[in-house]
């Protein structure tokens, strides 16, 4: 079972990423596979109460990587983690199957209690570079992070968030055709820009409450407008002319 498991990682680095040349390539210089390797290898001690050994693996890993998984993380199939260094699974993560996280992903715990307190990624995630999803969240199936978002608050499956904190910016629609967003980010110009969409927003609230207003007032009112600048230009001749005199 734990060679069928690393094959699969193997099968499912090759085809997320066009980097890899080859298996042998793959096996011996990919750290998010050797992580994943160590992973299930603490893993099952953790799970056989060998616990100290089990973090004893952890963090040799972890020196050797540059990942850390905390060996009582749940994690699924076919899980792949790109560039890897600087990753942090924390105790109690739970990731699903085919999920892919990118360097310096953070998924953490925000509470001091022995409960259950970090992020829960279902199945098809992927997590851009530098996010951070802090807080027994969950992140729906097929949702992507932003590269550099920090996640507060639970996200619906299909959706794509970024931003700090992070906001919803895309849904994907049912009847649309899955596809690898790379870093969690869309290529194409459809992602639209919060700040701008909430600018938008809010100039066509102020039209509507200008339009509102000129309807309470009666037809003969006017808004009164901004004072335009003078023109500077008359004053900076009279400087110049005083100070040539």
């Amino acid at each position: 079972m734990f060679l069928a498991r690393m094959k699969e990682d193997i099968d499912t680095i090759m085809t997320r990423d066009p980097a890899a040349r080859s298996r042998l390539e793959v096996v011996l210089c990919y750290p998010g596979l050797h992580a994943m390797i160590a992973y299930r290898l603490s893993h099952w001690c953790w799970t056989h109460n060998v616990r100290l050994l089990a973090r004893v693996i952890s963090a040799t890993a972890k020196v050797f990587t540059g990942v850390e998984i905390h060996p009582g993380a749940t994690i699924g199939r076919r899980v792949f983690i790109d560039h890897a260094t600087g990753v942090v699974i924390g105790e109690t993560a739970e990731v699903g199957d085919d999920v892919t996280l990118y360097q310096g992903v953070t998924l953490g715990g925000t509470s001091l209690e022995k409960g259950k307190r970090h992020p829960t990624l279902h199945d098809g995630v992927i997590v851009g570079s530098g996010a951070a999803i802090l807080g027994p969240h969950i992140i729906g199936a097929g949702a992507r992070v932003g590269a550099n978002a920090v996640v507060l608050g639970d996200v619906p499956p299909g959706v794509t968030v970024v931003g700090i904190p992070a906001k919803a910016v895309l849904r994907k629609e049912r009847n649309q055709v899955e596809e690898f967003c790379a870093y969690g980010m869309p290529t194409d110009d459809e992602m639209p820009d919060p700040v701008a969409r909430a600018m938008d927003a809010l100039r066509d609230q102020v039209q509507a409450l200008a339009s509102r207003v000129q309807d309470l007032e009666g037809p003969s009112s006017t808004l009164p407008s901004v004072e335009q600048p003078q023109d500077e230009a008359p004053v900076l001749e009279k400087i110049a002319s005083h100070g040539g005199a």
